[in-house]
């Protein structure tokens, strides 16, 4: 069943970081903007949150106002080149962690240990890791997730009925392969954007 989207579906587990007057104020963009909500948000100290079909740049803003809406402090990795003024420190407020692609050997483990040694932490990763059609998507994030012992939560933008998509929580990930094949069932059934830019097969 829809509803509307507040903080009321973030857990108190979850970290928090942003002021009430900014969820309320995002809150009520959503609403405006026709968004709503469905399921709720895994309620847990760490957490792993898989955001996708991402086929435009409006995916960023909407998860923008999720964000806000939630209250939710996070960390989530972009392409350094992204990283330069003014939009650079934004990025870094908001939890961005710059990443060069072509240096990216071990990191994995790197970011297993970090979530361990870490008393909170919610990753947000996008499986695509671009705009573009690509298949098959990248499972990192699973590897991740089981490397560091925490849960996978799937969450879909669905453009077409407006709805944030709270999805299933994947527990404890033991073989990466049969878990991309649970990602891919849940995102068949979400509408991005763009369609056309989801793979899926």
């Amino acid at each position: 069943m829809k509803q509307i989207l507040d903080k009321s579906l973030a857990g108190r587990q979850l970290p928090k970081h942003w002021p009430n007057w900014l969820s309320r104020f995002s809150a009520w963009v959503l609403f405006r903007r026709g968004w709503r909500a469905e399921g709720n948000l895994a309620n847990r100290r760490k957490l792993i949150i898989s955001i996708a079909p991402h086929t435009s740049n409006w995916d960023f803003f909407v998860g923008l106002f999720v964000l806000f809406t939630l209250r939710l402090k996070i960390s989530f990795f972009g392409k350094h080149s992204l990283f330069i003024p003014p939009i650079g420190g934004l990025l870094r407020f908001i939890g961005g962690i710059p990443v060069e692609r072509s240096k990216a050997h071990g990191m994995v483990g790197a970011i297993a240990e970090k979530i361990r040694a870490a008393e909170t932490m919610v990753l947000v990763l996008t499986p695509e890791g671009t705009r573009k059609p690509v298949f098959p998507w990248r499972s990192g994030f699973i590897q991740i997730a089981r490397a560091a012992q925490v849960p996978v939560q799937l969450v879909g933008f669905d453009y077409k009925k407006k709805t944030i998509v709270f999805g299933p929580v994947i527990e404890q990930v033991e073989n990466v392969e049969q878990q991309m094949q649970t990602v891919y069932a849940f995102y068949a059934r979400v509408c991005g954007k763009f369609p056309g830019n989801c793979l899926i097969k």
